[in-house]
C-alpha cells in the first residue's frame, strides 16, 4: 500500500486547469492502472476533511469506532518516543513565530524551522504549571513537536491554542475546557495556558531565536488525547505489517497499531527524501512481512506550500521510482490519507484517487491515474475500509474471517 500523502488536489490555473495529478506524466502508474481498476476514497465521511494520522488509519484497518477516537497528540507522542503513562495528555504542537506581544501569529510553523528543534525542546523540560502539572515537550519532525502534561486528573477534552487558518485574527487561542461542566478539562487547560505563556518567556530569549530570521518564540497546541490503542483487523488476523516512512506521524501510528517500523537517516518527510532506497527498502520487507505500507510526505508539502508544479515535478519523480515495485505477483494499492488543495494549501474533504492492481483482478477502462479518471473507475466511490478490504481480499487473506463482525463494518 502506497501512501502519497495529501495526493487529491483541485484544478490549478497555472497547470492549464487540471490538478498536479492529472497534468503529471506518470507511466508506471497509469501501467498498473490499465491491469486493474481504481476510485474515489473518503478517508472518514464524503465532504470531511481530515488529517493525515486519521486518513491513514483508516487504510490500515483500523475500526471507524476507533478512528473517531484517534487524537493526533498520542500519535505524534508514540512516534518520538515519549514516556507515556496512564493519564498524561499529549498533545501535537508546532514551533511559531508569534510578535513580541506573544500572542500575534507571524508564521504558524516559524518558516517551517528544520534544525535546532531538539534544543528549543530542551529549554521546555519540567515546566511547572501549577497544581502538581508538569510539562514537558519533545521536538518532532521539522516545525513540529509534542507537549506532555502529566499530573492528577487532567482531561483531554479541551480546544486548540493553533487557530489553524480558522481564526481571523490570528492570534494564539485561550484554552478551555470544551465540557463547562468538566472540572478536571478546566483544571488542564489552565495549565496549557500557563505553559504557552512560560514556554513563550523562555523560547524568545533562547540563543538559537536571537538571530533568526523568523524565530521558533512560541509553540501552538491542538488534537489533546489520551494514548490508546486501536483495535486492528491486521493484528487479528495475524498479518507481518511493516512501515516505511521519513514521518514520525506515521512512525507513531505504527507503533500504536504493534507494526514493525523501518527507519533509515534517508527516510526523510520532505523532497529530498532518498526515494530509492525506499522502495529498495520495500522489496525487501516484502520478504519478511505480508503487507507493507510505504508513505511519502512530500506530496502533502507541496500542497501546503501552494507549489503545485512542485507536487506536479514530484510526482513524476515517485512514479520513476516506482518501477523497482511493479511487480506481476503483487497486490499493490496506490492512495492517500487526505486531498489538499494547493490552491489554499489546506486539507480538503474531495475523495481520494486511489488504484488497486492485484494478479486477475477485474480491469476497467481508465488508462491515467488522476482525480477525473478515479471518477469513473470500476471501484466508485468508497470508504477507505473498503479498499483496506479490497486489498486484503486479493491478498487472499479474508476467507476465515467473519465478514459480518460488526466490529469492522462501516456503521
Amino acid at each position: 500500500m502506497i501512501i502519497l500523502d495529501g495526493l487529491g488536489d483541485r484544478p490549478v490555473i497555472a497547470l492549464n486547469n487540471q490538478t498536479p495529478l492529472q497534468a503529471a506524466n506518470t507511466p508506471v502508474m497509469d501501467k498498473l492502472l490499465a491491469k486493474g481498476s481504481c476510485g474515489l476514497i473518503d478517508p472518514l465521511s464524503a465532504g470531511f476533511p481530515v488529517d493525515t494520522h486519521t486518513g491513514s488509519a483508516a487504510l490500515m484497518g483500523v475500526t471507524r469506532k476507533d478512528l473517531l477516537k484517534l487524537t493526533r497528540g498520542p500519535v505524534e507522542a508514540a512516534g518520538v518516543g515519549v514516556d507515556m503513562r496512564s493519564g498524561d495528555v499529549l498533545l501535537r504542537a508546532n514551533f511559531a513565530t508569534v510578535h513580541d506581544d506573544g500572542e500575534t501569529i507571524l508564521d504558524r510553523r516559524a518558516g517551517r524551522i528544520t534544525r535546532g528543534t531538539r534544543e528549543l525542546a530542551e529549554a521546555l523540560q519540567d515546566i511547572d504549571c501549577g497544581e502538581g502539572i508538569i510539562a514537558c515537550v519533545y521536538a518532532a519532525t521539522h516545525h513540529r513537536a509534542v507537549v506532555r502534561l502529566r499530573g492528577e486528573n487532567l482531561s483531554p477534552d479541551i480546544s486548540n491554542t493553533d487557530p489553524c487558518h480558522l481564526n481571523d485574527n490570528f492570534k494564539i487561542l485561550t484554552c478551555h475546557a470544551l465540557d463547562a461542566s468538566n472540572t478536571m478539562a478546566h483544571k488542564t487547560a489552565k495549565a496549557l495556558n500557563r505553559f504557552t505563556q512560560i514556554s513563550h518567556a523562555r523560547l524568545k530569549i533562547h540563543t538559537l531565536n536571537k538571530s533568526a530570521r523568523l524565530p521558533a518564540n512560541a509553540l501552538l497546541t491542538r488534537g489533546a488525547g489520551l494514548a490508546f490503542n486501536p483495535e486492528n483487523l491486521l493484528n487479528r488476523l495475524g498479518l507481518r505489517t511493516a512501515v516505511i516512512s521519513g514521518e514520525r506521524t506515521l512512525h507513531g501510528l505504527a507503533r500504536l497499531l504493534g507494526f514493525e517500523v523501518i527507519e533509515n537517516p534517508g527516510f526523510t518527510a520532505t523532497a529530498d527524501t532518498d526515494l530509492s532506497a525506499k522502495f529498495k527498502a520495500v522489496n525487501e520487507a516484502l520478504e519478511k512481512h505480508d503487507l507493507v505500507y510505504l508513505h511519502i510526505k512530500a506530496t502533502d508539502i507541496f500542497s501546503h506550500s501552494q507549489d503545485a508544479q512542485g507536487k506536479c515535478d514530484y510526482l513524476e519523480v515517485i512514479d520513476k521510482a516506482m518501477e523497482v515495485i511493479a511487480a506481476d505477483n503483487l497486490v499493490i494499492a496506490i492512495s492517500a490519507d487526505h486531498s489538499t488543495d494547493s490552491n489554499t494549501g489546506n486539507h480538503c474533504g474531495d475523495p481520494v484517487p486511489s488504484l488497486l492492481y492485484a494478479p486477475g483482478c477485474r480491469v476497467d477502462s481508465i488508462q491515467h491515474f488522476s482525480e477525473t479518471g478515479c471518477s469513473q473507475g470500476g471501484m466508485g466511490r468508497i470508504r477507505a475500509s473498503g479498499l483496506f478490504f479490497s486489498l486484503l481480499d486479493h491478498m487472499g487473506r479474508l476467507p476465515n474471517y467473519n465478514p459480518y463482525d460488526a466490529t469492522f463494518l462501516d456503521a
